[in-house]
């Protein structure tokens, strides 16, 4: 049987990453295992439903956004290469009190409205690099996604699995019995083509013409103007979702529509978009608004800006922005 390398070993082998990135990245690979444990544990330990109150971003707090932003908020006050922080669930960034070093943004479990069912939720991380001799200000976190200094999620299903990208490329690990990750996918690619897509299909009268046309392409099958047969699937984890393209090609839409047309759309640019487009287009996918535009080319101007989310096999993502 073959030896596994884990975590720790693969950071210490990682030549091309700093030091201190690794550092970053073990403290929130180990508040992930701690994560994991509290999803897994559900109704069993009262974690499960509604906290009665609305977040930042009007959303419903559930149980589990609080529990598992404070883990992820106390372990990286505790890192000595963190700076400051930012998190989907908390209005302003928070500062550690220290200078240089890195910041971290973080949605602590996207896709928390499915905890209560069972279906995959999941952590998403952005680490970017602080500014040199004073405390960062919100404006430190608005960088374009292309100088995140890495970016990784946990997707917590059947399989626990961290999926991570430093320097170059993308690796995936699993969560052992022993509390360990391993590594399992030592060099992870998205198909350039597919005959997948993820989309919400209930929204589809709300959707602009590009989007509505090239759905309508990949719904009319072999007679259509594709020329082939898809498949949809739709779990409303953006998590599990990538998780799941990552793993076999495929394409996900949140597109903008036209129930609040003054919002470009619904995902956060620096807890949900940037980091896993980091994640996609190191994985050879492509990560964009519109089928064109790099969502890593944005300039943030918020902290919880939100964008438009096209992104996943090239070729096919590259069909949208024909449209």
């Amino acid at each position: 049987m073959t030896t596994l390398i884990d975590l720790a070993g693969y950071l210490a082998a990682e030549q091309a990453a700093d030091e201190a990135v690794k550092d970053v990245v073990a403290t929130v690979a180990a508040a992930c295992v701690q994560i994991s444990r509290v999803v897994a544990s559900g109704a069993i330990s009262g974690s499960l439903g509604a906290a009665g109150v609305v977040n930042v971003q009007d959303e419903e707090q559930k149980k589990l956004d609080i529990i598992t932003n404070d883990i992820l908020r106390d372990a990286l006050k505790g890192c000595a290469a963190v700076a400051g922080l930012a998190s989907e669930e908390l209005e302003e960034i928070e500062t550690t009190g220290r200078q240089g070093g890195f910041l971290v943004t973080f949605d602590p479990l996207d896709g928390s409205s499915n905890i209560d069912v069972n279906v995959s939720v999941g952590t998403i991380f952005s680490i970017l690099p602080a500014p040199a001799g004073r405390t960062p200000t919100e404006a430190d976190f608005l960088q374009p996604g292309r100088g995140q200094a890495a970016a990784g999620y946990a997707v917590y299903g059947p399989q626990t699995m961290l999926v991570l990208t430093l320097s170059t490329g993308v690796v995936a690990f699993t969560l052992d019995a022993s509390g360990a990750w391993l590594l399992t996918h030592g060099q992870v690619a998205i198909p350039a083509d597919t005959a997948e897509f993820a989309i919400n299909m209930s929204n589809q009268r709300h959707w602009a013409e590009p989007v509505r046309r090239y759905i309508d392409g990949c719904l009319q099958g072999k007679a259509g103007p594709r020329g082939k047969n898809f498949n949809m699937r739709w779990v409303a984890s953006m998590v599990a979702d990538v998780h799941r393209i990552l793993m076999r090609g495929g394409i996900f839409l949140y597109p903008w529509d036209s129930r609040e047309p003054d919002k470009p759309g619904k995902l956060r640019l620096l807890y949900e978009a940037n980091p896993m487009s980091l994640i996609v287009e190191r994985a050879g996918g492509k990560a964009t608004t519109d089928g064109q535009a790099a969502i890593l080319d944005i300039q943030a101007t918020k902290l919880h800006q939100r964008v438009p989310v096209v992104l996943g096999s090239a070729n096919e993502v590259a069909q949208v922005g024909a449209g």
